[in-house]
């Protein structure tokens, strides 16, 4: 199982340019994709539909999307309104079917200076031949800190609670007049695990300790409920984002690929490719034998 996570940066590449077949290209050959920054009707990105076209790009998968970030973008001609919403938020791709999704808006602080924006994380059941799997494609907080430990801290409820709150739906149809269920069985809301994501913090960094926790002594300790990052634990040393600060140019590792500790010891390879140029982030990939 090939897994991609990949801030498309709405189509613009390092060259500056709006191409969003570059990012589309990128994509080819992975069968789970998480990415962040889709775009819906935006003005700089000639109004168009960047979830639709990447499933025309790629028809041969199931997709979701899940915007954050929702304002008004409609017009009225004459006496009629033409409704459309400009929106921008993650998207999950599949080779197998997405049972089900939910989108879970993270916790906002407003900002004064420079811009804030609504950040999510997508949640994807998806019906994997080796058994169901949750993905997540999620985007962190940009700015601060402090700001992305409280996203973090609700997403670790959100993972905690998981098996207490299940699936979509639960429980006996009582109304079978109103086909609630459509004749389905309860979806799954397995276990496993995998976050793949814009993090915006780095390997080591307090935010990332707090979603692994700190083993000095046990650096390849595992918790049953805890979460494992797949570039550590393959050994891989990479980048996923290049920036100048202060003068200088910064390598760093902000995106990154967790996976829960069941899935571990199916992990094959992590990677990136420092060549590709269709967004200032690098696709990160992953290799799982399942």
């Amino acid at each position: 199982m090939i897994l991609l996570s990949y801030n498309i940066q709405y189509g613009f590449g390092t060259d500056g340019r709006y191409d969003l077949s570059r990012a589309a290209q990128v994509m080819q050959g992975a069968d789970i994709m998480a990415l962040q920054e889709v775009d819906r009707h935006w003005q700089r990105t000639d109004f168009d539909d960047q979830p639709a076209r990447l499933e025309s790009a790629l028809p041969s998968h199931y997709t979701a999307y899940g915007p954050a970030f929702d304002m008004d973008a409609s017009q009225r001609i004459g006496t009629r309104v033409v409704n459309r919403r400009r929106q921008f938020g993650p998207m999950i791709l599949s080779r197998w079917p997405i049972v089900w999704t939910r989108l879970h808006l993270l916790p906002l602080r407003r900002m004064l200076d420079p811009l804030n924006t609504q950040t999510a994380a997508l949640e994807a059941c998806i019906a994997a031949p080796s058994g169901p799997l949750r993905v997540f494609s999620l985007h962190l907080a940009h700015v601060g800190t402090p700001e992305r430990l409280v996203q973090i801290t609700h997403l670790q409820t959100i993972l905690a609670q998981s098996a207490a709150s299940g699936p979509p739906w639960s429980g006996t149809d009582d109304e079978p007049s109103r086909n609630w269920t459509e004749g389905q069985a309860e979806p799954p809301n397995p276990a496993s695990v995998v976050l793949m994501g814009d993090f915006n913090c780095e390997p080591g960094s307090a935010e990332m300790t707090l979603l692994l926790g700190q083993n000095p002594y046990h650096p390849g300790a595992r918790y049953a409920d805890g979460l494992v990052d797949a570039a550590a634990m393959t050994g891989a040393v990479l980048h996923s984002h290049e920036k100048i600060i202060a003068g200088q140019r910064r390598l760093r590792q902000l995106d990154h690929i967790l996976i829960s500790a069941d899935l571990a010891p199916h992990l094959r390879r992590v990677w990136s490719d420092p060549n590709q140029t269709a967004s200032d982030h690098l696709p990160l990939w992953c290799d799982l034998s399942l």
